[in-house]
């Protein structure tokens, strides 16, 4: 039996959906490997799978694996797509909860279309960052190439954010694995690479975990706004610019990351079985 997906995008960070809600879905590394492939399969970022809540209070859980099978623990620009998904289900309710495997994030649609999500506290302290051992969080003794000296966030995942002169100038393709990679990090790290071009504007660039270089990066906008934060570099709200468009990120005195930006739906389509079954062998 076919089952259907959507192909939806935060500022051309891109995601393949899965609804399981009703039908349950388990996919093996090789098999999201492929659906993700994008010459193979239909192609994405990440794969999105919805999942019934498993806390009291939430209104969907949100599966993340990236394209090399592995799981993520956060994704901004799917959390986007996803509420504004399941919000429009239901007429007239435009605030709900989206559950993943780092815990709840309430959002909100907006009248104009775009969705502001809670993306929960920045977490700060090098074991839940987590790093190897300890260290300032505010900037670790990590280097490659031309970076050095990152603040280290987590924002449901682990991120690490360079300040860079010019960061279109970075070679990410060459220095983004290395660092995702690096001994500091044991459970590697998402790798942005930041130039603060106003008070209340941010160039980034982003080498996603698992994935690589992508358009935009929601986790890593609020990671890079935190740590311009934390430098001093920036106040705690500014526009986070990146290769696919910006985000808005204000980082609350209370610890909470606000993340909000669009949306878009590309296309549907249906997944033939003989596409997951020939992964399977």
């Amino acid at each position: 039996m076919a089952r259907r997906f959507l192909k939806m995008h935060g500022l051309g960070n891109d995601f393949v959906v899965l609804d399981a809600r009703h039908t349950p879905l388990y996919l093996t590394g090789a098999q999201a490997r492929v659906l993700a492939d994008r010459r193979f399969g239909v192609g994405c970022d990440q794969i999105i799978i919805l999942e019934p809540p498993q806390s009291a209070g939430a209104d969907v859980f949100m599966r993340i694996l990236n394209p090399d099978g592995s799981e993520s623990g956060a994704c901004g620009n799917a959390t986007r797509c996803v509420a504004s998904l399941v919000a429009a289900e239901g007429a007239g309710r435009d605030q709900l909860t989206v559950e993943t495997i780092s815990g709840l994030l309430p959002a909100i649609r907006h009248a104009d279309g775009t969705v502001t999500v809670d993306m929960g506290p920045a977490r700060l302290d090098w074991r839940q960052i987590p790093l190897a051992e300890p260290a300032d969080t505010l900037s670790l003794d990590v280097a490659a190439g031309p970076l050095s000296s990152p603040c280290a966030v987590n924002m449901g995942n682990p991120h690490a954010v360079f300040f860079v002169d010019d960061a279109e100038a970075v070679d990410l393709t060459t220095w983004g694995p290395q660092l995702e990679h690096h001994t500091a990090f044991p459970e590697r790290a998402n790798i942005e690479v930041a130039t603060v071009v106003a008070p209340g504007r941010v160039r980034m660039r982003v080498w996603e975990r698992g994935a690589g270089i992508t358009l935009a990066c929601g986790s890593g906008a609020c990671a890079t706004l935190v740590a311009a934060a934390r430098r001093g570099l920036t106040g705690r709200k500014a526009e986070i610019v990146m290769a696919g468009g910006a985000l808005i990120i204000e980082w609350r005195e209370d610890g909470h990351v606000l993340m909000t930006g669009p949306v878009a739906t590309a296309f549907s389509g249906e997944l033939d079985d003989s596409l997951l079954a020939g992964a399977a062998r």
